[in-house]
């Protein structure tokens, strides 16, 4: 058990693929853990299987099909409790889960997201290119195509939910939805960036690297 005001080590997980349901279950556990101060801080790294998740947010025109024609893809929905508007997760995308409880000091939600940015745009630089904001967006970009999302959920300032990041996406799976209900930005991947695939375990030990240096943890 930590130690009240005690910053504990940060636990990374690779869990590879897991299924959205599965993923979502282990959060609420891990996140009621962190709240009791049974366990530190946990950074989860996996994949999902296909599946287009409803942010707090989401506006019923940004989703093209409906649950059923979804289904018919191999496409599962699931309304998420997070942040934001719709997104697509799939084979190929590293998505991140940060169970963190935030410091007193740094208890600024809007801090929080532009830290995980900050994370996906250092790795966009490891691989050579520019990640940039786009002011009133959340999410980081290469020129005008995202490559990764946030969508978060804070309660008594430990975090759930976090980031997705773009790495051998089927990119295709964007065409269910309005990505964050962005219709004037397109999505991309490190894949098409480089115009090869990457690998993910060289992606996720970046995505470490850079979330330990963000966040001095």
């Amino acid at each position: 058990m930590t130690q009240r005001g005690e910053r504990p080590p940060l636990d990374v997980r690779r869990l590879g693929r897991l299924s959205y349901a599965a993923g979502l279950a282990l959060q609420e556990r891990l996140v009621d853990e962190r709240k009791r101060g049974i366990i530190g801080d946990v950074l989860l790294l996996l994949e999902h299987n296909p599946v287009v998740t409803l942010g707090r947010n989401a506006r019923p025109e940004n989703l093209l099909l409906t649950g059923e024609l979804l289904k018919a893809r191999g496409v599962e929905l699931f309304e998420a409790g997070r942040g934001g508007d719709v997104t697509y997760h799939g084979p190929g995308q590293v998505v991140g889960y940060p169970i963190l409880e935030i410091p007193e000091g740094k208890r600024d939600v809007h801090r929080y997201v532009r830290d995980l940015e900050e994370v996906m745009i250092r790795v966009c630089g490891d691989y050579g290119f520019a990640g940039r904001r786009i002011a009133g967006k959340s999410g980081v970009f290469v020129g005008e195509n995202k490559v990764g999302a946030i969508g978060v959920r804070i309660s008594r300032w430990v975090t759930s939910h976090g980031f997705a990041f773009n790495v051998n996406t089927n990119l295709s799976g964007f065409e269910l939805i309005v990505p964050c209900g962005l219709r004037d930005q397109g999505v991309t991947s490190l894949a098409r960036l480089l115009g090869n695939e990457v690998g993910v375990e060289d992606v996720e030990d970046r995505l470490e690297r850079r979330f330990r240096e963000v966040f001095s943890i």
